[in-house]
């Protein structure tokens, strides 16, 4: 992988490998989201699609997330052209997309991936499987990041 390649390599040009790289691992993605119907904002909540492994924000099938969950966020040039608001603000993919650099933490600039964990950006234990929770509960489990 090119050293600090996210500085210089447009996201849709990057190799897979860089792409990946690219996720903090944090789980916010994974995050069931309400949007008002009215306003169009976006509510998160702390309740994670039923493939994250909530203590280590993992998806655990990866592979097939987009067939076992077809709304499942799949992070492409396009998506972030659509609806990179669907991406919390902390989320690289979207700091690249609008013009931002990382963020210290993360762990192309760290070098450790437990600094998102450290500094409470990862959801690392602190998110509700969906198979634990009423969808007519959802609205219950809003929640608000400070970053």
């Amino acid at each position: 992988m090119r050293e600090r390649f996210w500085e210089s390599i447009p996201l849709a040009e990057m190799s897979a490998q860089e792409w990946e790289s690219l996720c903090d691992g944090c789980g916010r993605c994974c995050v069931i989201k309400l949007e008002d119907e009215e306003t169009g904002e976006l509510h998160y909540t702390d309740v994670a699609c039923r493939y994250l492994d909530c203590d280590r924000c993992r998806c655990t099938d990866y592979e097939n997330r987009s067939v076992k969950v077809p709304d499942c966020l799949r992070v492409t040039p396009a998506f972030l052209a659509e609806r990179s608001r669907w991406l919390p603000e902390t989320c690289a993919y979207r700091q690249l997309y609008e013009g931002r650099p990382l963020e210290p933490w993360h762990p192309l600039i760290s070098g450790d991936r437990d600094t998102v964990v450290a500094l409470g950006i990862s959801m690392r234990g602190e998110l509700i499987s969906e198979v634990l929770v009423d969808p007519d509960d959802y609205e219950n489990h809003l929640i608000n990041w400070v970053r």
